[in-house]
């Protein structure tokens, strides 16, 4: 049965905006990303929103449902409420275009910044082999869908601009923790995790865990592992005496 429901959504651009109040009917079943569609269709014609295969899986459609970052696709208007108010607004983290929509660049330029997949020189495409072990122990991680809503709610960026300059975020930093887990890998990705990407500044709060659409164990299964590599190649007096040892 249907009903009528009070929303709060963000309109505006890069110069500024606010909230705006709505009504607007709700049927049996529906998302936010639908209530958000009849809003354009009937009386905000104007409003700016990403969306794609609303089906959870492009990740377009991220914004912050009364301040919980998630896919407005997923988000069933059955866990709320008759009679609460929603407020849809865009991710905090990232700049407002205008809208719902937000410029997410700052991630393809952590992207970017990943050296990629590096496998032996003398080991031709057709002849990689990995167990399957190995293969499971990354597969999770192949699963994201790069909504970026870890990166939003990661308070290492979003609470500290002067982060972003050298803090990767818990997306990429998982990127370089599948990469360290791959048996044919031969960059050095754990140096590269600790002094280029920033792996530091993670204090592993799992709130990048908690809003993943994917239910990916960011941190448990990859900043962690991650972390406790690295604590033991620069800080365990065997592995560096060890290290001392072969260099010679």
């Amino acid at each position: 049965m249907g009903y009528q429901a009070s929303f709060r959504v963000w309109r505006g651009d890069v110069t500024g905006g606010q909230l705006h109040d709505f009504t607007v009917p709700v049927n049996e079943g529906e998302v936010v990303l639908d209530i958000i569609h009849r809003l354009q269709a009937t009386q905000a014609p104007d409003l700016a929103v990403r969306w794609n295969c609303k089906a959870g899986k492009c990740g377009s459609c991220s914004a912050e449902v009364n301040g919980m970052p998630r896919l407005m696709c997923m988000t069933r208007m059955s866990t709320f409420d008759q009679a609460e108010t929603i407020t849809v607004t865009p991710m905090r983290t990232f700049p407002v275009m205008r809208d719902l929509v937000t410029d997410v660049s700052f991630n393809y330029t952590k992207a970017r910044e990943i050296q990629s997949f590096a496998p032996p020189a003398d080991l031709a495409p057709g002849e990689y082999r990995m167990r399957q072990v190995d293969v499971e122990r990354s597969q999770e991680f192949r699963k994201c869908i790069e909504c970026f809503l870890c990166q939003n709610t990661c308070h290492a960026i979003r609470d500290h601009e002067d982060n972003k300059q050298s803090f990767a975020g818990p997306r990429f930093l998982m990127r370089i923790a599948e990469l360290d887990m791959h048996p044919l890998d031969t960059a050095d990705r754990q140096r590269a995790a600790q002094e280029e990407h920033g792996l530091g500044l993670c204090n592993i709060t799992k709130c990048c865990t908690e809003v993943c659409p994917e239910h990916i164990k960011i941190t448990d299964n990859a900043l962690i592992p991650l972390k406790e590599r690295v604590v033991d190649r620069k800080y365990d007096p065997l592995v560096w005496l060890g290290n001392k040892i072969l260099r010679r």
